[in-house]
């Protein structure tokens, strides 16, 4: 006796639908807010400006985490920032050495963050990985054209 012999003929084990096959294909609207918000919204409706005035005073009068709050909205963590900074053009490989003192030198002046030069540095380092595709194409091309 086999073990899927006492199993029910026709029910179905393991997943029923096909990879990148939904069982709801047409899903949940796009914007559609689940009722726990929508409920939340409804008891608070009208009341933002008391709320809002509320937190200020805690906050005035020393609340901590009514300061934090406020101070959130009106300066939110900055996560990002355009870098003026002069990267040296990197057109072989042979640049890159410049433009990793240049980013290390900005970071030592104070003209850069440890973070921002991390991101500069992924930058470079994917400039760099194309480059070397483009270089190992141009040979590989040479070295073919050169069997014919």
């Amino acid at each position: 006796m086999t073990p899927s012999a006492g199993k029910a003929a026709g029910k179905q084990r393991g997943v029923p639908f096909k990879p990148g096959q939904s069982g709801n294909p047409a899903g949940k609207p796009k914007g559609t807010r689940h009722k726990t918000t929508l409920a939340i919204e409804a008891l608070l409706d009208g009341q933002a400006t008391a709320l809002t005035q509320k937190a200020i005073e805690l906050a005035l009068a020393g609340d901590l985490t009514a300061l934090r709050l406020c101070m959130d909205r009106l300066a939110p963590v900055r996560r990002d920032r355009p870098v003026t900074f002069d990267l040296p053009r990197i057109e072989t490989a042979d640049d890159l050495p410049k433009a990793t003192q240049a980013i290390m030198e900005a970071v030592a002046g104070g003209e850069l963050t440890p973070s921002e030069a991390a991101e500069l540095g992924k930058l470079v380092d994917a400039h760099a990985k194309a480059i070397e595709v483009t270089d190992l194409h141009r040979r590989l091309e040479a070295l073919e054209g050169g069997r014919t």
